[in-house]
């Protein structure tokens, strides 16, 4: 079996039902994922989550708890939005099964995280922004609504069976930028598009959105994070009237 699969995090955000949170550890345990990932959730440690884990106390044990998202995706090369909800500016949109394939994929070569949000509303566009590519599971159209520990279940399976059939690498691996290094890009070039003027803050409109998505489509390699941040370094120096 691909061992990548000891790499992939699930990560629930905001999960108001505790008992949901000990059900996804069940379904991760059978299908042999054990990183799980808490962003500020409404009760934890909880009696129901435990009851519901029935047998997989020790991923709820071992997991960890974070304020916000960007600590819980701190490391990994690649996050992938699980949402059925349609965005009108949206990422790569992968079905359940092609996204396991990609998942493991670059689980080979570092941490990778599935990401899930809150039972009610599903994930925000902001959480959706830190992500790279987004995940859908095929559902009846007339009531695509899964339950949080269901979802979780679906996706989990289709690793399983990825790994098991392998995933095939590719020719010559990426070295992908990490989520912190992204996030510091995307920092400094609101930065810098506001200190030009192309940007005015009290205004953003979705600017920085859509360049998010078309950051994401490219998947960014460390290196091209560089030769980015070094153009937005050399432009501010600039005289405003060469630019």
């Amino acid at each position: 079996m691909n061992q990548g699969i000891a790499n992939v995090r699930i990560v629930l955000c905001r999960t108001s039902h505790p008992g949901n949170i000990g059900a996804a550890a069940r379904a991760m345990k059978t299908m042999g994922l054990s990183g799980l990932h808490l962003v500020s959730p409404k009760w934890f440690p909880h009696i129901d989550a435990t009851a519901r884990a029935s047998g997989a106390e020790d991923l709820l044990e071992q997991c960890k708890v974070s304020d916000t998202l960007d600590e819980a995706l701190s490391g990994v090369r690649l996050a992938v939005a699980v949402t059925a909800r349609s965005r009108d500016l949206s990422h790569e949109v992968y079905d359940a099964r092609e996204a396991a394939r990609i998942v493991l994929e670059e689980a080979a070569r570092g941490d990778v995280a599935l990401v899930f949000g809150t039972e009610m509303s599903g994930l925000t566009n902001e959480e959706v922004g830190k992500c790279q590519i987004i995940s859908t599971i095929s559902a009846n159209p007339e009531y695509s609504s899964l339950n949080l520990a269901a979802a979780v279940q679906v996706m989990a399976y289709e690793l399983r069976m990825a790994a098991e059939q392998g995933a095939a690498p590719r020719e010559k691996p990426l070295d992908l930028a990490t989520f912190e290094e992204i996030e510091h890009f995307y920092q400094h070039l609101e930065e810098t598009l506001v200190k030009i003027g192309f940007l005015d803050p009290n205004e953003p409109k979705r600017l920085m959105q859509r360049l998010r998505r078309l950051f994401a489509r490219s998947r960014l390699e460390k290196i091209e994070v560089n030769i980015l941040r070094g153009i937005l370094r050399d432009l501010t120096e600039y005289p405003k009237e060469l630019r």
